[in-house]
Formats: structure tokens, C-alpha cells, sequence
């Protein structure tokens, strides 16, 4: 008979009450407060993992699942309420500590685009909102830098739930209407830079103005401008309120978009490119 031993861990599972798990290990993080709430507010019970306990003079201590065990709990309202648990019994301080520090060490995430993909096949609504629209211009959501395509995911999601349907379907239609889907347009700096000045000048932005103004220049000078200006989506934002304003009469106020950046500091959001391929992907 063949021996698997080598490759299958000496585990066994058992339900037990939070009350009865420690997770106060000094080799842990800290308990993110903001991460439990978010989650709690979004509960699903099909997204729990069963916690990695090891099983030391009696005490189960909890070496993997500090976040599930706390977020159940305010969920169910108490701590007699068990979770799976995927019990270690031959396991030392020193190697929950080891297991604990490079349990992601090779784990590959999910990119933006997978994410994305996913919950369309799910059939989740904003996904497949955001798609709709999206090919509604001719466009697609695509893995990587295409002619045509956006694979700038995350900024899409993040200017729908930001801002909504309206900002998100005017983004895109003064994008493509001024450079025609030149893939250097539709970044995800371009895109947020663009809904930044429409949520701060609403009508005061003029359509067929942007166009006119903003595509005499290619997207790649608005991308270089920005670059010599501000990190980020800002500067991109700045370019092309620069090229609009030039020789109007009355130019819109840039207090106006420094008011509405000021709002979106700290809303989580990486201005950071992220339209990231696997080609493009660096190993650690």
C-alpha cells in the first residue's frame, strides 16, 4: 500500500464553542477592528473557513481564524456559538509561530480581473452592470492591455460604488468619445481622473468641450503631464483640467477639484495603476 503520510497533515475536525478557542498568540497581528465590522455587515456563511487550531496541554489555540472566530460571534450574538475547527495535536509555540508567518508566503491572489469575472458567473448585479455598460460602448473588460478593452476592473467597481451609474456611464463616454478606445485612455488613473472632475464640475463640464479641448491632446501627453504633476489618478485629473481651461473666458476653478479629492482621501482606493496582467507580475 502506498504511504500518503508525507503529504497529508495529521489533522482531525471537530465543532468547537468560541469560548473554548485562545487567539492571543504573541506572533499574531493585531484584531482589525474595521475588517471584522466590514465583514459582519456583509456575512455570508458560505465564506467561512474552518479555523486552524492547535491543540496544546489541553488548550485549542487558535493559530489561523482570530478574524472568523470574532466575526461569528457578533454575528450569532454569542460565544457558546461553535466554528469548524482543523485540529493540530503534534504542533510546538514555535511552529503554530513558522505556520503563522508564511501560510501566504506562496499563495498566488486573485487578480482584479478574476474577481470580477467570478462574480459575473455568479450572477452578482453590480458586475454585471458594470459589464453591460462597459460593452455597450464597444468595449470589453479584458485581462490585458488590449485596444478596446479595460482592464482597469478595479477602478470601474470602485467609481460605480463611489459615485454610481450616471457618473461611471459618463466617465466612460467622454473617455471614448475623445480618444475613440486608445487603450492608453482607458487606465485606471484616466478613468478615475475623469469621474474625479465630473463629480467636482457636474454641469459646469461641458461634454463636447472636453472633447474638443482635452483630445487635442493624445492620452499619452495627458498621461506624461500628469506624471510631471501629482502621483496618481490627481494628476491626471489636473492634465486634463489644464487643457480644458486653456484660453477659456471663464475657467472652471480648480478649488472645485481639490474640494472633492479632499473628500475621497482615505476611502481605501490605491490610485495605483491596477491593471495588472500575469505577464506583468513579479515573483516574489
Amino acid at each position: 500500500m502506498d504511504d500518503y503520510s508525507a503529504f497529508v497533515p495529521k489533522v482531525h475536525f471537530e465543532q468547537i464553542p468560541i469560548k473554548n478557542l485562545v487567539s492571543n498568540q504573541e506572533y499574531q497581528r493585531n484584531l482589525s477592528i474595521s475588517h471584522v465590522q466590514r465583514t459582519v455587515e456583509n456575512f455570508d456563511l458560505y465564506q467561512i473557513n474552518p479555523v486552524k487550531v492547535s491543540r496544546r496541554n489541553g488548550v485549542n489555540y487558535v493559530f489561523n481564524g482570530q478574524h472568523t472566530i470574532e466575526i461569528v460571534a457578533i454575528v450569532s450574538g454569542t460565544r457558546d456559538t461553535p466554528v469548524w475547527c482543523m485540529i493540530y495535536d503534534d504542533l510546538e509555540y514555535t511552529q503554530e509561530a513558522d505556520i503563522f508567518a508564511n501560510q501566504l508566503k506562496y499563495v498566488k491572489p486573485l487578480l482584479p480581473y478574476e474577481i470580477f469575472m467570478a462574480n459575473v458567473e455568479a450572477g452578482n448585479d453590480e458586475q454585471l452592470i458594470i459589464k453591460s455598460l462597459v460593452e455597450s460602448y464597444g468595449l470589453s473588460i479584458t485581462y490585458n492591455k488590449i485596444p478596446g478593452g479595460i482592464c482597469a476592473v478595479a477602478c470601474l467597481e470602485y467609481i460605480y460604488r463611489k459615485f454610481g451609474f450616471h457618473v461611471l456611464d459618463r466617465t466612460l463616454r467622454l473617455c471614448i468619445g475623445t480618444w475613440e478606445g486608445d487603450s492608453n485612455s482607458l487606465s485606471s488613473n484616466m478613468l478615475k481622473g475623469i469621474a474625479q472632475l465630473i463629480v467636482a464640475f457636474e454641469d459646469l463640464l461641458k461634454d463636447d468641450l472636453f472633447k474638443e479641448k482635452v483630445g487635442a491632446f493624445s492620452a499619452k501627453d495627458i498621461g506624461r503631464t500628469a506624471r510631471e504633476r501629482k502621483a496618481g489618478s490627481l494628476g491626471y485629473s489636473e492634465s486634463m483640467l489644464i487643457a480644458y481651461n486653456k484660453k477659456l473666458k471663464a475657467p472652471l476653478k480648480w478649488s472645485k477639484l481639490y474640494k472633492i479629492k479632499s473628500a475621497m482621501a482615505g476611502d481605501g482606493y490605491d490610485t495605483a495603476e491596477d491593471e495588472t496582467s500575469a505577464e506583468e507580475e513579479t515573483p516574489n
